[in-house]
């Protein structure tokens, strides 16, 4: 992989994975348009990691109040009714599916689901299913109203993403929004419960890799990529929160959709494989 390559890829990785448009679909697209190889299930689970980094960062504050409120909560009852204690478990209880599936279907992911096809419907289909939630939900709940079903259904909702063209972001807001939860709530709590999810894809994607050698990509490629991911993500991240206090997803929804098509066409002509 050159470093053009890897740099765009980068850029791809950075704004698609909090906007709710796929990160992994893109990451398989655009490089079957332009010709390139298929960087692979790998590269796209380690160069996560320097998204990962910009939700860390860009939440650090809330990150950090949840873990320490958190682990005193273990040795101090009156802390577990706090807010930010709640939420470490949320965090936990969340992520416990998309770890539970991602390890059994794993080589599923790697191969069969880097479909084109397949991509395309559910770009167009879970797209569709992002546009009735922002419709039909109250939007009336804000994040310090999340609770244990909340963080049940969008852990749920996350495993769905294990699924390329369903989005992370994508599903998990879309589950807040049914349950209720105001746009930007749902988008916060969908960045949050990314940091353990990510982390443990990366992480075992790294692992592979290393146990393969240099891989598809290289090194070098992985290293550009996830900088550049990261840079990138952060400023996503704040667009993306500024945005949904003002505006609907319907841009995103008719993103998705007209996507999703241009796949199906160009795919189903042999334009691109």
């Amino acid at each position: 992989m050159s470093v053009v390559q890897s740099i765009v890829l980068g850029i791809v990785q950075g704004l698609t994975e909090f906007l709710p448009i796929s990160s992994s679909a893109h990451l398989r697209i655009v490089p079957a348009i332009f010709g390139w190889d298929d960087p692979g299930a790998q590269f796209t689970a380690i160069i996560q990691l320097g998204t990962m980094a910009a939700v860390v960062i860009y939440f650090w504050r809330d990150l950090l109040a949840v873990v320490t409120t958190w682990f005193r909560s273990l040795t101090r009852p009156a802390l577990r009714g706090e807010l930010h204690a709640r939420m470490g478990w949320y965090l936990i209880i969340g992520t416990i599916p998309i770890a539970i599936f991602g390890f059994f279907f794993r080589d599923q992911i790697e191969n069969g689901a880097r479909s084109l096809y397949l991509m395309g419907t559910t770009l167009i289909v879970f797209g569709l299913v992002l546009g009735a939630a922002d419709y039909l939900g109250s939007k009336k709940r804000p994040v310090t109203a999340v609770n244990r079903k909340d963080a049940i259904i969008m852990g749920l909702a996350q495993a769905l993403a294990l699924i390329p063209g369903v989005s992370r972001s994508g599903a998990t807001i879309t589950a807040g929004l049914i349950m209720g939860l105001d746009r930007e709530a749902a988008a916060r709590f969908s960045f949050l419960l990314s940091v353990p999810a990510i982390v443990l894809s990366g992480l075992f994607g790294l692992v592979k890799e290393v146990g393969s050698g240099s891989g598809n990509a290289g090194w070098g490629a992985i290293i550009v990529a996830t900088i550049v991911s990261f840079v990138v993500g952060y400023g996503a991240i704040a667009f993306l929160l500024k945005w949904l206090a003002r505006h609907t997803m319907y841009i995103f929804v008719v993103y998705r959709v007209a996507l999703g098509l241009v796949i199906l066409v160009l795919a189903g002509a042999g334009a691109i494989s």
